[in-house]
Protein backbone atom coordinates (compact mmCIF):
# COMPACT_ATOMS: atom_id res chain seq x y z
CA UNK A 1 0.00 0.00 0.00
CA UNK A 2 2.84 2.35 0.78
CA UNK A 3 4.40 1.57 -2.60
CA UNK A 4 1.07 2.23 -4.30
CA UNK A 5 0.78 5.61 -2.61
CA UNK A 6 4.35 6.79 -3.11
CA UNK A 7 5.66 5.04 -6.18
CA UNK A 8 5.21 5.39 -9.90
CA UNK A 9 2.07 3.46 -10.97
CA UNK A 10 4.01 1.36 -13.49
CA UNK A 11 6.53 0.23 -10.86
CA UNK A 12 3.76 -0.50 -8.36
CA UNK A 13 1.88 -2.63 -10.88
CA UNK A 14 4.99 -4.63 -11.75
CA UNK A 15 5.81 -5.28 -8.09
CA UNK A 16 2.23 -6.30 -7.34
CA UNK A 17 2.30 -8.77 -10.22
CA UNK A 18 5.58 -10.28 -9.08
CA UNK A 19 4.55 -10.57 -5.43
CA UNK A 20 1.21 -12.01 -6.52
CA UNK A 21 3.01 -14.80 -8.37
CA UNK A 22 5.31 -15.34 -5.41
CA UNK A 23 2.32 -15.63 -3.08
CA UNK A 24 0.75 -18.34 -5.27
CA UNK A 25 3.85 -20.51 -4.83
CA UNK A 26 4.11 -19.73 -1.11
CA UNK A 27 0.44 -20.56 -0.60
CA UNK A 28 0.84 -23.97 -2.25
CA UNK A 29 3.86 -24.74 -0.08
CA UNK A 30 2.00 -23.58 3.05
CA UNK A 31 -1.03 -25.78 2.44
CA UNK A 32 1.04 -28.80 1.40
CA UNK A 33 3.18 -28.60 4.54
CA UNK A 34 0.16 -28.16 6.79
CA UNK A 35 -1.60 -31.07 5.10
CA UNK A 36 1.45 -33.26 5.59
CA UNK A 37 1.57 -32.45 9.31
CA UNK A 38 -2.07 -33.32 10.05
CA UNK A 39 -2.78 -36.52 11.95
CA UNK A 40 -6.34 -37.48 10.98
CA UNK A 41 -6.85 -39.43 14.21
CA UNK A 42 -6.86 -36.17 16.17
CA UNK A 43 -9.44 -34.68 13.80
CA UNK A 44 -11.80 -37.61 14.40
CA UNK A 45 -11.11 -37.42 18.13
CA UNK A 46 -12.12 -33.76 18.19
CA UNK A 47 -15.44 -34.75 16.65
CA UNK A 48 -18.65 -32.78 17.05
CA UNK A 49 -17.23 -30.47 19.70
CA UNK A 50 -14.71 -29.10 17.18
CA UNK A 51 -17.46 -28.54 14.61
CA UNK A 52 -19.56 -26.79 17.27
CA UNK A 53 -16.58 -24.60 18.17
CA UNK A 54 -16.07 -23.65 14.52
CA UNK A 55 -19.73 -22.72 13.98
CA UNK A 56 -19.84 -20.79 17.26
CA UNK A 57 -16.79 -18.84 16.11
CA UNK A 58 -18.46 -18.17 12.75
CA UNK A 59 -21.55 -16.80 14.52
CA UNK A 60 -19.50 -14.37 16.60
CA UNK A 61 -17.39 -13.45 13.58
CA UNK A 62 -20.55 -12.75 11.57
CA UNK A 63 -21.92 -10.53 14.33
CA UNK A 64 -18.60 -8.67 14.41
CA UNK A 65 -18.61 -8.14 10.64
CA UNK A 66 -22.22 -6.93 10.76
CA UNK A 67 -21.42 -4.45 13.53
CA UNK A 68 -18.36 -3.19 11.64
CA UNK A 69 -20.51 -2.61 8.55
CA UNK A 70 -23.09 -0.50 10.41
CA UNK A 71 -21.12 2.71 9.96
CA UNK A 72 -20.84 2.31 6.18
CA UNK A 73 -23.02 3.51 3.32
CA UNK A 74 -23.75 -0.06 2.28
CA UNK A 75 -27.31 -1.30 1.96
CA UNK A 76 -28.54 -4.09 4.23
CA UNK A 77 -28.20 -6.70 1.46
CA UNK A 78 -24.62 -5.62 0.77
CA UNK A 79 -23.78 -5.83 4.48
CA UNK A 80 -25.18 -9.33 4.59
CA UNK A 81 -23.03 -10.27 1.62
CA UNK A 82 -19.98 -8.97 3.50
CA UNK A 83 -20.88 -11.33 6.35
CA UNK A 84 -21.03 -14.21 3.87
CA UNK A 85 -17.75 -13.16 2.25
CA UNK A 86 -15.99 -13.36 5.62
CA UNK A 87 -17.12 -16.95 6.29
CA UNK A 88 -14.31 -18.82 4.53
CA UNK A 89 -11.07 -18.96 6.44
CA UNK A 90 -7.97 -20.79 5.35
CA UNK A 91 -4.67 -18.97 5.13
CA UNK A 92 -4.52 -17.75 8.72
CA UNK A 93 -5.62 -21.13 10.04
CA UNK A 94 -3.04 -22.92 7.92
CA UNK A 95 -0.26 -20.60 9.05
CA UNK A 96 -1.12 -20.35 12.74
CA UNK A 97 -2.65 -23.79 13.31
CA UNK A 98 0.72 -25.49 13.22
CA UNK A 99 2.46 -23.11 15.65
CA UNK A 100 1.55 -25.03 18.85
CA UNK A 101 2.69 -28.27 17.20
CA UNK A 102 6.00 -26.74 16.15
CA UNK A 103 6.52 -25.42 19.69
CA UNK A 104 6.08 -28.93 21.04
CA UNK A 105 2.94 -28.13 23.05
CA UNK A 106 0.84 -31.16 24.01
CA UNK A 107 -2.24 -29.59 22.38
CA UNK A 108 -0.40 -29.04 19.08
CA UNK A 109 -1.96 -31.92 17.15
CA UNK A 110 -5.51 -31.10 18.19
CA UNK A 111 -5.07 -27.37 17.42
CA UNK A 112 -3.72 -28.18 13.96
CA UNK A 113 -6.51 -30.69 13.36
CA UNK A 114 -9.22 -28.21 14.32
CA UNK A 115 -7.56 -25.53 12.15
CA UNK A 116 -7.60 -27.87 9.16
CA UNK A 117 -11.18 -28.90 9.95
CA UNK A 118 -12.17 -25.23 9.96
CA UNK A 119 -10.62 -24.85 6.51
CA UNK A 120 -12.48 -27.91 5.24
CA UNK A 121 -15.79 -26.60 6.59
CA UNK A 122 -15.60 -22.85 5.98
CA UNK A 123 -13.94 -22.70 2.56
CA UNK A 124 -16.63 -24.66 0.67
CA UNK A 125 -19.41 -23.19 2.83
CA UNK A 126 -18.32 -19.64 2.03
CA UNK A 127 -17.69 -20.34 -1.65
CA UNK A 128 -21.11 -21.95 -2.11
CA UNK A 129 -22.89 -19.23 -0.11
CA UNK A 130 -21.19 -16.45 -2.09
CA UNK A 131 -21.95 -18.15 -5.39
CA UNK A 132 -25.63 -18.63 -4.51
CA UNK A 133 -26.20 -15.16 -3.07
CA UNK A 134 -24.21 -12.59 -5.03
CA UNK A 135 -26.88 -12.07 -7.72
CA UNK A 136 -29.60 -11.52 -5.12
CA UNK A 137 -27.59 -9.38 -2.70
CA UNK A 138 -25.38 -7.29 -4.99
CA UNK A 139 -26.22 -5.07 -7.93
CA UNK A 140 -24.14 -3.39 -10.60
CA UNK A 141 -24.31 0.38 -10.69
Amino acid sequence: MVLAMRSVPNVTRRLQDKYGKLWIAAEVILFVLVGAAVDVRYTFAAGPSAVLLIFTGLIFRSIGVWVCMLGTNLERKERFYCVIAYLPKATVQAASGSVPLSLGLPCGNIVLSVAVLSILITAPLGAIAMDLSYQKLLSKE
